[in-house]
């Protein structure tokens, strides 16, 4: 969920990673020349298909478990799947991409994800729709592993932020639309009709984003040789301050999954029982963390990175504890608070890893991509277990736990920070 949902690490790490030694600058697109509206416009489809396979099953949990007769934390499988999926194949995405070249990727992962988007609303079984969203999930990890990096050889420097900032768009719209757009077909005609009606729609995404897309004029192919790739990921891997990033990225990504995952089945039970279509609306409380990602920047310009983390993890945790009430008109002001801080932090996160890697920075934001949908895989599964257990309060137990985690993790950062500024001088 994107911001949601959720692609932004991958994009400012990725983007700054491709050579800047290229043909010729001004031959490539900007705002107002040949081919620039076109790809913009292609590449939000892209996001908006992305983020709206992946999270289309979210809204839908309450109803997927009627139909097949299993608990919360059995259903949450067909978010975690998915997500998982797309954790583990951003890395080789990545390197294929480099290859293959990035409209070629993006256009196979979009045309695989999309048959299998078409195939799911006919699942026999839950097992056989986890396998199906397991599959759609890694076809989907190569988009973000792809995009950003055909932007920054397609697109000049001064125009890059802002043809990013679409792409973003797309995904955040994506991530929300697919589960407001479920929501309300799920209550009339049931699940199997909501996650189809998304199935058709990234048909017309991906047709209309391989029309659209302009053929690169660029790309170089490189090999593919693992032992670069490997001792790349393994440097990043022995760097502490990056280890700490990816996890504190989990860990926000865990409260995230765990939260919106259960918030269905929470909101649909008593004393809500809220039908299903305003279930689904619940989601555009996603608009939230667009704000408060955009504001992150300043956030490290006034507090510092580790302030502006200490503050996104004290307000995710003050929307945990306020979504506790059983009334409304708190729940909703404690979603708020969670979404802002997750956004916050993600963006805080994010930065970090591709201002800290100064080589392989595709890689190391590949790799915070990777922890990031393990966060949000792990979230589902143990928030939905914890709400079967415990309820709510379950739930919003494992939140706590893992924002405790992203504090604990900061003050040991902070303080290896001053060790290392002692041994300095």
């Amino acid at each position: 969920m994107s911001p949601a949902s959720t692609g932004a690490s991958t994009i400012v790490g990725a983007a700054s990673s491709v050579p800047s030694s290229l043909p010729c600058a001004d031959s490539r697109m900007a705002p107002g020349g040949p081919g620039y509206r076109r790809m913009s416009f292609a590449l939000f489809l892209a996001g908006v298909a992305t983020f709206a396979l992946l999270y289309s099953t979210q809204a839908l949990l309450p109803l997927i478990s009627g139909d097949f007769g299993v608990a919360a934390s059995e259903a949450s499988w067909t978010v975690a799947a998915a997500t998982g999926g797309l954790a583990l194949f951003v890395l080789p995405m990545s390197a294929l991409s480099e290859r293959y070249g990035r409209r070629t990727v993006m256009t196979a992962s979009l045309a695989v994800a999309v048959a299998v988007g078409l195939l799911v609303p006919l699942a026999p079984s839950l097992g056989s729709l986890v396998v199906l969203r397991a599959v759609q999930g890694a076809a989907l990890a190569g988009l973000p592993a792809s995009a950003t990096a055909y932007l920054a050889e397609e697109v000049r420097p001064r125009a890059l932020v802002t043809a990013i900032g679409l792409f973003v768009a797309g995904n955040s719209v994506g991530g929300m639309s697919g589960r407001v757009v479920t929501g309300w077909v799920a209550q009339e005609w049931g699940w199997r009709a909501a996650v189809a009606v998304i199935g058709v729609l990234a048909v017309g995404c991906a047709i209309a984003f391989r029309l659209l897309l302009p053929a690169p004029r660029h790309f170089t192919p490189g090999s593919l040789r693992p032992g670069v790739l490997v001792r790349t990921v393994r440097g990043h891997l022995a760097d502490p301050l990056l280890c700490r990033l990816y996890a504190i990225g989990a860990l926000f990504m865990t409260v995230f999954g765990g939260v919106y995952t259960v918030i269905g089945y929470r909101l649909t039970e008593a004393p809500f029982s809220l039908p299903q279509g305003v279930v689904g609306s619940i989601f555009l409380v996603y608009l939230v963390g667009t704000v408060s990602a955009s504001t992150a920047g300043r956030l490290v310009g006034r507090l510092g990175r580790r302030g502006a983390l200490y503050l996104a993890g004290g307000t995710t945790a003050a929307g945990l504890l306020l979504s506790l009430a059983d009334s409304l008109a708190l729940v909703l002001p404690g979603l708020v608070l969670i979404t802002a801080g997750f956004f916050a932090g993600h963006a805080v996160a994010s930065s970090a890893v591709s201002k800290t890697a100064t080589t392989g920075r595709a890689q190391a934001s590949a790799l915070y991509q990777s922890a990031y949908y393990i966060g949000s895989s792990a979230g589902s599964t143990v928030g939905a277990i914890a709400f079967h257990a415990g309820g709510w309060a379950g739930t919003v137990g494992v939140g706590v736990l893992a924002v405790l985690g992203v504090v604990t993790i900061t003050v040991f950062g902070s303080r290896a920070a001053r060790r290392e500024a002692l041994v300095a001088a």
